[in-house]
């Protein structure tokens, strides 16, 4: 040992590690392998022999983990001001439905509808025009009666607007099957017409110099017998 203290040293762990592999296949193993190197301690068992029970060990109670709130709690919470301020929007619509003065979606959205519809109120309450959606708002709908509809004129036809009748009518689209019958008419030399689609001046005097010249009512307007008429001259339908 004292010539080759290493080895020696080596020979006692490996010794060491031997018994150690013994001691716990025979003694400290409660079941077959794999087993624990260590005996785990267990705890006793309380035997009853009045009542025949046997008492388990209590275990220690872990830590109760904290449980997710459901998504309708979160979102109802009165601290939510997000959600409130969309139940007060939901709430102001409503209101504002029932008394006249909105008439979209209550969606609980701000929009353009619920803005024209609070101004509205507004107005015909007399109040500050804001627009602001508030506590205050929906107590003076919830108190405010019904709108009601203009009522109609007495006296028969109502009164005509000035105003309306200095503005034309706006000028009728174009049509397709109009440009044809004026490139037909231009094609057999009834007078220089652009293929507009409207019918104007130079296109009823063509249409008036080819019912003549075919022996046709006089009318200068489109027709469907014009049509046949100009599309049996052309020799093509005329759509």
């Amino acid at each position: 040992m004292l010539r080759r203290p290493l080895d020696s040293c080596a020979i006692a762990l490996s010794l060491a590690a031997i018994v150690a592999i013994i001691v716990n296949g025979l003694y400290l193993q409660p079941g077959p392998h794999p087993a624990p190197l260590l005996a785990a301690r267990l705890s006793p068992i309380a035997f009853n022999e009045a009542s025949g029970a046997i008492a388990m060990p209590t275990a220690r109670p872990l830590a109760a983990e904290p449980q997710p709130q459901s998504q309708e709690r979160v979102e109802g919470r009165a601290d939510d001001p997000v959600r409130s301020r969309e139940r007060l929007v939901e709430d102001i619509q409503r209101e504002l439905a029932r008394r006249g003065y909105y008439d979209g979606a209550v969606d609980g959205i701000h929009g353009a509808k619920t803005d024209a519809a609070i101004r509205d109120f507004e107005q015909a309450s007399a109040r500050k025009g804001t627009a602001e959606v508030n506590n205050a708002l929906l107590t003076a709908i919830q108190r405010a009666p019904a709108r009601h509809a203009a009522a109609p004129r007495q006296g028969g036809e109502p009164r005509a607007d000035p105003i309306a009748s200095l503005i034309a009518p706006p000028p009728a689209p174009p049509s397709r099957q109009l440009v044809a019958v004026q490139r037909a008419l231009a094609d057999s030399g009834y007078g220089p017409i652009r293929p507009t689609g409207l019918l104007d001046a130079p296109t009823r005097t063509a249409i008036t110099q080819f019912e003549r010249e075919r022996r046709l009512p006089i009318t200068g307007e489109m027709s469907a017998r014009l049509v046949r008429e100009l599309a049996a001259k052309t020799g093509r339908p005329l759509e």
